[in-house]
């Protein structure tokens, strides 16, 4: 009977990342022809793990084993630590946890190669330490991989002082669209941050990597896939070598999408409300399951729906709060978000949209007949279930790299259109410019509107094709596969 092929992960506290990288788990252990393999995936947590997360896990096949480590201690800290900071800390201080699993788990099984997650990137070096080949599973765009490759050379071209926001022309990031300072991801609003310096810190050990499992696929994103392919002189006469990136997504959620503590009432109202809609008239509303807006804008965004006069599907409505990412780490209830709404928007728009501060089953949303847009928040999963069922984005960023990701699905790929803000500096999309952009998505005749159209067609058939049997990314898995079964083999 053949080995089994061991395979360790390392994620960390955010169910969005976990989701990422535990699909990627499961259609490795789901390859045919390719051994056996067995996965264990290592958590780290700031508390209880939330319930998204523990259903998640409850899903997984017998092949994957995931085991939460201790919560770590963060009272020693300031209580309005940046979110990402918090995540790095959990992380950070886990990592002794991290080193005597890994040890435990080489000695009792046949452990072929480590993976971490960005966040978890000091796993490389403990991996490294223990002769164990490791690798990264980057689960965002291959345009944000590219500017964490190029971040060093990138700080050292602004004057010191000086934020990426205030450059008078786009960044160009090699093998992607050019981007405004403005949308860098949030870590580098503040060059003097620690978030800023850590992030630094962590670009630089992705050489420690022997390869990187991109979320994405070639079709899609060659020019930053390719661009950092290469060796550059490193002094001396030597060169040093980039990671190879082995691009297999679209890596998203199969199969049932419920989630714990969301009622089946709901998803079936959801789903029943849908099948009552004309095909394609429906444009989806979701920030996510931790993105929150002012109270300001929410009122903009209700009468920018009313105005528009299409259908729509309002989900996850949440209280406003002046921090876009309030949510993103919490499980808690709240008060009734709906008490927020402008005064008569469900009673005037009842017969047209349908607004639910739960959950809805997002990939089943998306790829229902009569969903015809969504206006999303762009983080990468959401991006990535938008094109593997065609149906073309409202690009609203909110935090984190989400306005790099807009900038690329408008700008770069043009299958997505952004919302103006609001000349008055109040950071607001105001009614009126909602409603165009919902128009241009939903509506027949808008040449804007059915070029997007077009392209995203054409990005949904070669996402498509890139996971069929000799698709680009199923090809480079089993390649990668194999490679991990013969170096099991060697051990």
């Amino acid at each position: 009977m053949e080995a089994i092929t061991e395979i360790a992960v390392v994620t960390i506290p955010a169910y969005s990342h976990q989701a990422s990288i535990l699909e990627f788990c499961k259609r490795l252990v789901l390859l045919q022809n390719h051994g056996q393999f067995h996965v264990t995936c290592f958590i780290p947590t700031l508390g209880s793990p939330p319930s998204a997360s523990m259903a998640l896990i409850q899903s997984l096949p017998s092949s994957i084993t995931c085991t939460f480590l201790p919560p770590v201690n963060l009272h020693d800290q300031p209580l309005d630590l940046p979110l990402e900071v918090q995540l790095q800390l959990a992380v950070s201080r886990s990592m002794p946890l991290v080193r005597e699993a890994l040890k435990s788990l080489g000695s009792s099984s046949s452990l072929a190669a480590m993976v971490a997650e960005p966040l978890s990137i000091e796993a490389l070096a403990i991996a490294k330490e223990l002769n164990i080949i490791s690798y990264l599973y980057f689960p965002c765009s291959a345009m944000m991989l590219s500017l964490c490759f190029y971040s060093a050379k990138l700080n050292q071209r602004v004057t010191c002082g000086h934020q990426f926001r205030d450059l008078p022309v786009p960044i160009e990031i090699p093998g992607c669209v050019p981007v405004n300072g403005k949308d860098l991801p949030d870590n580098h609003h503040d060059r003097s941050s620690s978030a800023y310096e850590q992030f630094l810190q962590r670009c630089q050990l992705y050489h420690l990597a022997e390869g990187i499992l991109l979320n994405s696929f070639e079709e899609m994103e060659a020019g930053a896939i390719r661009a950092w392919q290469h060796e550059e002189p490193a002094g001396k006469g030597q060169t040093k070598k980039y990671p190879s990136v082995h691009a297999i997504g679209p890596i998203i959620k199969t199969g049932s999408s419920i989630e714990p503590n969301r009622s089946d009432r709901d998803c079936d109202k959801c789903l029943r409300w849908l099948d009552t809609q004309p095909p394609s008239s429906v444009l989806f509303v979701s920030f996510g399951s931790g993105g929150r807006l002012s109270q300001a804008q929410i009122n903009e965004l209700a009468l920018g729906l009313e105005l528009s006069d299409q259908r729509f599907l309002w989900v996850n409505v949440k209280s406003p709060s002046d921090r876009a990412s309030a949510s993103y780490l919490s499980d808690k209830n709240e008060e009734d978000p709906l008490h927020f709404l402008p005064s008569g928007f469900l009673e005037r728009t009842k017969e047209r949209g349908l607004v639910m501060a739960s959950w809805a089953p997002q990939v089943q949303v998306l790829g229902h007949s009569s969903a015809g847009g969504f206006l999303s928040h762009c983080g990468w999963n959401s991006i990535l279930e938008s094109i593997a069922e065609g149906v073309s984005i409202i690009a609203w960023p909110l935090f984190a790299e989400q306005r790099t990701n807009a900038a690329m699905l408008a700008d770069g790929l043009k299958v997505a259109i952004r919302p103006r803000l609001s000349d008055n500096n109040s950071g607001i999309v105001e009614k009126e410019e909602i409603s165009r952009v919902i128009k241009c998505i939903m509506e027949d005749g808008d040449e804007e509107g059915e070029e997007i159209r077009r392209r995203m067609k054409e990005l949904k058939d070669a996402a498509s094709c890139a996971l069929m049997e000799d698709g680009s990314s199923t090809k480079t898995l089993s390649n990668l596969a194999l490679k991990w079964r013969n170096l099991n083999h060697i051990n």
